[in-house]
């Protein structure tokens, strides 16, 4: 055993304590890659089926309005769509799998804003895996992109017992590993995964078969943003909001004839190589390519 192991600990434990993470959490701060080939034995038991609400049914049009249009700013409300990453191309791939942090202590204070970031679609997928960041709450959602009338099917609230059981610490911040494979091609089958640091498997979190009504042809990993001008700074609410929040994205991986590897520029480009803050209406900004098309962090 590392002898700085338990010094180490004792530093950390103040703040996970902050964050609201158990004590026993602790021991999964490994920030080594999940092995794709673990075994998928689980469910995650903490997922629940979302009622609908008027802030939700909200969050769905908002949500597939803007992937289905494709607008840079959506046409019923003053309110900017925008995104970088990468884009998985098709024929490359049928499984994905990717690291993300989330942010335990993010709020998003107005109605029509969300921040999806990081958020994860295999192509023809029939869900998306979504760090999704909102005014009723921060959530995991696995989208539905196969089902009628789609929408979030199963949501995980970003609280201690995911901390504990879901997150390992990637560049010091809390982090998941998320898979989505495909299990049969004939009838468009596709399940969802988060690793479970307990128990060093997978665990289920939605499957679903049909046609991917997301009309796109690629798949994507990326930082997303639906954000409306704060007439205080004239910059995004979420500029202010997200300030000290690092989103990050590493490890993404496809699974190509059986075998994993790391995404790169000959599969999954990136969605352009020069993004401008003020299109994101936060000019601070920084979008970090940080690996070979495998790895990219937004942060100001």
């Amino acid at each position: 055993m590392n002898r700085h192991r338990p010094i180490l600990l004792a530093l950390l434990l103040p703040v996970l304590a902050a964050l609201g993470v158990p004590a026993a959490a602790a021991q999964h701060h490994t920030s080594a890659t999940p092995d794709p080939r673990a075994p998928h034995r689980g469910v995650v038991t903490l997922a629940r089926t979302p009622a609908h609400s008027p802030a939700r049914d909200r969050a769905v049009r908002t949500f597939a309005d803007g992937r289905r249009a494709r607008h840079r700013q959506r046409p019923d409300a003053d309110v900017t769509h925008n995104w970088w990453g990468v884009f998985p191309q098709p024929g490359t791939h049928d499984g994905l799998m990717a690291t993300h942090t989330v942010d335990p202590s993010y709020r998003v204070s107005t109605a029509d804003d969300f921040t999806y970031a990081p958020t994860t679609k295999a192509q023809n997928s029939c869900m998306e895996v979504v760090t999704a960041y909102w005014n009723s709450g921060d959530e995991i959602w696995a989208w539905d992109w196969c089902g009628s009338p789609g929408g979030p099917a199963r949501t995980v609230p970003i609280d201690s017992a995911f901390l504990a059981t879901y997150t390992t610490r990637t560049g010091g911040h809390p982090a998941y590993t998320v898979q989505l494979v495909r299990d049969d091609a004939s009838a468009n089958t596709w399940s969802s995964y988060l690793y479970n640091y307990r128990t060093a498997g997978w665990d289920l979190l939605f499957r679903q078969s049909g046609s991917d009504q997301s009309g796109l042809d690629h798949g994507w990993d990326m930082f997303e943003i639906y954000s409306s001008v704060n007439p205080a700074t004239g910059e995004g609410y979420y500029c202010t909001e997200a300030r000290g929040t690092v989103f990050d994205s590493s490890a993404i991986q496809l699974r190509h004839h059986g075998g994993w590897q790391p995404a790169g520029p000959a599969d999954s480009p990136w969605t352009e190589t020069n993004p401008d803050g003020n299109a994101f209406l936060c000019p601070e900004l920084r979008f970090l390519q940080a690996g070979a098309d495998d790895h990219w962090t937004v942060r100001q």
